[in-house]
């Protein structure tokens, strides 16, 4: 009698235990960001450069250790390179910003202006409205920047520490493992990934370019990063320059040939060439991906957001190496199969 009580409630207990180890997992994962975010970030770099170090080995014959070091210079290139492209529109962008107050202005007046021209009547005092908007936080929003890429460097010198003592510490070389084949997964999903983040930032700055958008290099760097968000970055992504379009141009055709553009370029990319590439992806449920996204946001802020796919996935393949948390790991990918 004893005995079928105890198995009765073993489920229960299980699922007791695993909510307990969630929740301290959780705050762990919160009140050491400061050093394990950095060090996630280089355990990423580092599965990526291992994989290309290993795919020049064998179609260029380079040496493992040098196709190591190739790779995560390529990296470190690429982020001091977004840093420099953002640096410049930050400095673009403080040196005109007495010109978009003026500008903002000048909208504002023109709306107002025009809506009581066809009998709108706007609850509000235009001088007020004007006001308002010139103590639009926005512009000081930008010019503290500084002290954000401060952090940033540092965090790269942290990053480029830990990729170091990775790259010392291979040992091994053993793909059945459950760590070799997270890291043939993971590295394939982010090189793909970053290979359509690069194409979607060059067609954006393309399309910028072409109408002569002010803060063109910037907005392409962003949409870079943001194309790791799944399902809302693209999104984010094209509406970004349509309030730097207007402040440039204002109602102009410029604003809807952009968003046009921008949305076929993301749908392109996005649906079906990053569709193709990936076939199943992660291997994880739609559903699942927008709460990892939101978790994983308020655990870790922008970075939680771009490295939720890649650290659920992991999660998941160590879910599904243990029996009592299989129907974990099948939650995840969308089976909904507790068997």
């Amino acid at each position: 009698m004893l005995k079928s009580t105890t198995e009765k409630l073993a489920p229960i207990n299980n699922i007791c235990l695993m909510i307990l180890a969630g929740t301290a997992a959780t705050a762990v994962l919160v009140y050491t960001k400061t050093i394990l975010m950095p060090f996630i970030i280089a355990l990423f770099i580092s599965m990526v450069a291992t994989t290309l170090a290993e795919k020049m080995k064998k179609s260029w014959h380079v040496p493992y250790t040098l196709g190591l070091i190739i790779s995560f210079l390529a990296f470190l290139t690429l982020i001091i390179a977004s840093l420099l492209f953002i640096s410049n529109s930050i400095e673009t962008f403080i040196a005109g910003a007495d010109i978009y107050t003026d500008r903002l202005n000048d909208t504002l007046d023109w709306l107002l202006g025009h809506a009581q021209k066809h009998g709108i009547n706007i609850n509000v005092n235009a001088q007020f409205a004007l006001d308002a908007a010139a103590k639009l936080p926005v512009f000081n929003f930008v010019k503290s920047l500084g002290g954000t890429f401060m952090s940033i460097i540092t965090n790269l010198m942290l990053i480029t520490l830990f990729v170091i003592f990775l790259f010392m510490g291979k040992a091994t070389d053993d793909k059945t493992s459950l760590v070799g084949d997270i890291q043939q997964q993971i590295s394939f999903y982010l090189l793909i990934k970053i290979f359509v983040s690069l194409l979607a930032a060059v067609c954006t700055w393309v399309v910028l370019a072409s109408v002569k958008t002010e803060l063109a290099s910037m907005l392409a760097v962003l949409t870079f990063v943001l194309n790791f968000i799944p399902n809302v970055g693209p999104f984010i992504s094209t509406a970004l320059p349509l309030p730097v379009l207007f402040l440039q141009y204002g109602f102009d055709w410029r604003i809807v040939l952009v968003l046009c553009l921008l949305t076929a370029i993301h749908f392109v990319i996005g649906n079906i060439l990053e569709t193709k590439w990936l076939g199943k992806g992660m291997d994880l449920d739609p559903i699942v991906v927008l709460a990892c996204l939101i978790f994983w946001a308020l655990v870790w802020g922008v970075m939680g957001a771009l490295l939720a796919v890649p650290l659920t996935a992991i999660i998941k393949m160590f879910f599904e190496k243990n029996e009592t948390t299989r129907p974990l790991a099948n939650l995840l990918a969308g089976k909904y199969s507790f068997k």
